[in-house]
């Protein structure tokens, strides 16, 4: 699959496209075939998200897996820049227990362009599966001066 590497201050991001539709984003990415041209596109949205010029990605994503690992993506990506939610929020909008929420969230295969570091627990931080793991996601909400965040 062809995939596009951008350098930011979250360490190097790869997108990766198949079919018309961004499907992942990795750490320590690498330019992998032909340069589309939505990968440019994601390319330049990382750089200007990276650069707190742009408060929402907008670009075709699919995410594979079932219909509720779809369902909990489609409300991370609705996040705004600047909020977060609670497992439990997420949880009770789609009348399912908390739990399954979080793993849906750790299963995430588009960090960043799908904010799923905009998701807490309801007593802290909660986790986060990107490289770097919790320490990345506080520097992802003090990018973006996450409300109410106190650290």
């Amino acid at each position: 699959m062809p995939m596009i590497a951008v350098d930011t201050q979250f360490g190097r991001l790869g997108v990766e496209e198949t079919d018309g539709a961004i499907t992942r984003l990795v750490w320590g990415g690498r330019n992998e075939g032909p340069e589309t041209h939505l990968l440019q596109e994601a390319a330049a949205q990382l750089m200007a998200y990276d650069q707190g010029r742009l408060d929402k990605f907008d670009l075709p994503y699919h995410v594979a897996g079932s219909a509720f690992q779809q369902q909990v993506c489609d409300l991370m990506y609705a996040i705004p820049k600047g909020y977060t939610r609670t497992y439990g929020d997420i949880a009770k909008e789609l009348g399912q227990p908390a739990q399954p929420v979080g793993q849906a969230c750790g299963a995430n295969p588009i960090p960043v362009i799908i904010p799923c570091h905009r998701v807490l627990a309801a007593n802290g931080l909660g986790g986060f599966s990107g490289d770097g793991g919790i320490e990345t996601k506080v520097a992802l909400l003090r990018h973006e001066r996450a409300a109410g965040l106190l650290i």
